[in-house]
């Protein structure tokens, strides 16, 4: 999962953003899943590398990467790994050395180029749309049970596991072929001091790549036999390893956290890291709004961002106008704002949305208010498809 902070997609930087739908959706997309701050990430960020078509398997350049045996700043950066954790300072250096240094991965890390509108209806369209819902609706027809389960044990409904697993990748199809060694060891030793935030994004992904390691050794797995995105999230969750080792559980009984293949694995622990991050059951995730023409006061609506900060009868003074049941909510609410595309270039003027503490809690998964709305429709399109009047299922 990855970080930056667009207006109304992230907050304080985090999230991991691949970048690599192309420029309509990047510029759709705040980058946050791959630029990641020191918090632990779990979504894929909304332009991953795992729905672009050119970010999918290594670029030819590539294929012949410098390794980064023998480079100074790897081996101190084994060193101090290994004195922290105990380790045997030639395993931890030994591996740090086998991975490659990823051009691609520096420049995919590159936030979007300003002066690009977001565009929430082509970001929709990419998500919400009839090859993802039928595969979802097949998802969900396969995993009817686990799916039950997980949404008893957490209190997470069905539709919402359903719709992030769609939306990071594919249900399973896409889930990267980047090495996790060397992209994090890339980020870790080679992030581009041109960016905003390197210092602190470098630092985010020094951890995960230690907690990599750690994770190899407790699993028995080679440090290199791990794939991913480009900026290391794993499996049909897309997990960073520090999501992996904190949210992730054993949901199909095996006796191992297997979320590479293992759907009940992954559908769990999407269900328990929303849990752990706040998801109250039964409430909504967002409800429509209306603005008073000339009358809302948008800068006192945007100012909290997307943290629910207004109680129904404050949002409505301020222009905000909701129905039942939104006017009766009990929370807090925030105005999430998401754009159409630059009106002044052809796009269209920004939709609304009144956003409860739930919708909040989405965006912990990758800080994008783009990214949370598309989840949400695409697991209920696909939920409607499952109980619609012509399902026979």
């Amino acid at each position: 999962m990855r970080p930056t902070a667009g207006r109304r997609g992230q907050t304080i930087g985090q999230a991991l953003s691949l970048t690599a739908l192309g420029l309509a959706l990047l510029a759709a997309t705040p980058v946050a899943n791959a630029s990641a701050a020191p918090q632990d990430r779990t979504g894929q960020l909304v332009a991953s590398a795992q729905h672009s078509k050119r970010a999918k398997a290594m670029p030819r350049a590539d294929q012949e990467a410098t390794r980064y045996a023998g480079n100074a700043a790897a081996q101190a950066l084994a060193a101090e790994i290994a004195q922290r954790r105990g380790w045997e300072q030639d395993w931890v250096a030994h591996w740090i050395g086998q991975a490659q240094q990823l051009p691609s991965v520096m420049r995919l890390i590159a936030p979007a180029q300003p002066g690009m509108a977001k565009n929430w209806a082509a970001y929709r369209a990419r998500f919400v749309e009839p090859i993802r819902i039928e595969a979802g609706l097949r998802f969900w027809q396969a995993q009817r049970e686990t799916l039950e389960r997980a949404e008893a044990s957490y209190g997470v409904p069905a539709w919402l596991i359903v719709g992030i697993i769609g939306v990071e990748t594919l249900y399973g199809r896409h889930t990267g072929n980047y090495r996790v060694l060397d992209a994090l060891a890339t980020l870790s030793l080679d992030f581009p001091e041109t960016h905003p935030r390197a210092a602190e994004r470098q630092a985010y992904f020094r951890g995960e790549l230690e907690t990599l390691l750690q994770l190899s050794r407790e699993q028995g797995v080679s440090p290199d036999a791990w794939r991913g995105s480009y900026a290391g999230a794993m499996g049909l969750p897309q997990f960073m390893p520090s999501s992996w080792t904190r949210h992730a559980v054993d949901f199909d009984g095996d006796g191992r956290i297997d979320l590479r293949t293992s759907a009940a694995d992954a559908i769990g622990s999407v269900a328990n890291y929303m849990q752990q991050h706040g998801w109250r059951s039964g409430m909504a995730t967002h409800y429509p709004v209306r603005l008073e023409a000339g009358d809302a006061d948008l800068a006192t609506l945007l100012a909290p961002d997307i943290k629910p900060s207004l109680d129904a009868a404050r949002f409505q003074a301020l222009g905000a106008r909701l129905e039942q049941p939104a006017s009766e909510h009990a929370g807090p609410l925030a105005l999430v704002e998401l754009r159409n595309g630059d009106p002044l270039q052809g796009g269209s003027v920004p939709s609304y949305v009144a956003g409860t503490e739930n919708f909040y809690v989405v965006t912990r998964y990758n800080w994008s208010s783009y990214y949370a709305l598309a989840v949400i429709e695409l697991g209920q399109a696909v939920q409607a498809e499952l109980t619609g009047p012509g399902a026979a299922r």
